[in-house]
């Protein structure tokens, strides 16, 4: 199981760096949870990994726990997600001084958003990280940019 918070800034792109030595995901979630559900439920498929996941509270630092799943359960469950999915290029990469960054990439009706996020071991650490130019707006405290309302906004687009 993985840890039990997260304490993570989020970001829109103002310009998408270059790729060259970061790794690349695709990925695909859905969530079991409705967005006004106190608790956020996720299924999420990273190439042929798959992992249930639960977040609960809001803003910088969040309870997280997560389970590494089979193909099989994660079939299971797929179908309830029905109307609250996203689909995106997950690229890893560092940005030094011990920082990774995930840039997300979203496909299909979310296209050409771009959100990076940077994870951190405090608070501190968190409010004193200084973004590096290609990153724009912080979108941290921002709902609309969790990826949980960004698969209901798709959902209600339909």
């Amino acid at each position: 199981m993985a840890d039990a918070q997260e304490i993570e800034r989020k970001f829109l792109v103002s310009a998408k760096p270059s790729l060259d030595g970061v790794s690349r995901a695709d990925v695909r979630q859905g969530y079991l949870t409705l967005p006004d559900d106190s608790v956020e439920m996720r299924l999420r498929q990273m190439d042929d990994k798959y992992f249930l996941t639960l977040k609960s509270g809001e803003g910088l630092t969040r309870g997280e726990r997560e389970v590494a799943i089979d193909k099989a359960q994660f079939e299971t469950f797929w179908p309830a997600t029905e109307g609250r999915r996203v689909e995106k290029e997950r690229w890893t990469g560092d940005l030094g001084k011990g920082h990774t960054f995930y840039l997300d990439v979203f496909s299909g009706p979310l296209a050409p958003l771009m959100l990076v996020e940077v994870e951190f071991d405090s608070e501190e650490a968190a409010n004193r990280f200084k973004p590096p130019e290609w990153f724009g707006p912080d979108v941290t405290q921002d709902k609309r940019f969790k990826n949980k309302a960004l698969a209901q906004a798709l959902q209600n687009k339909e």
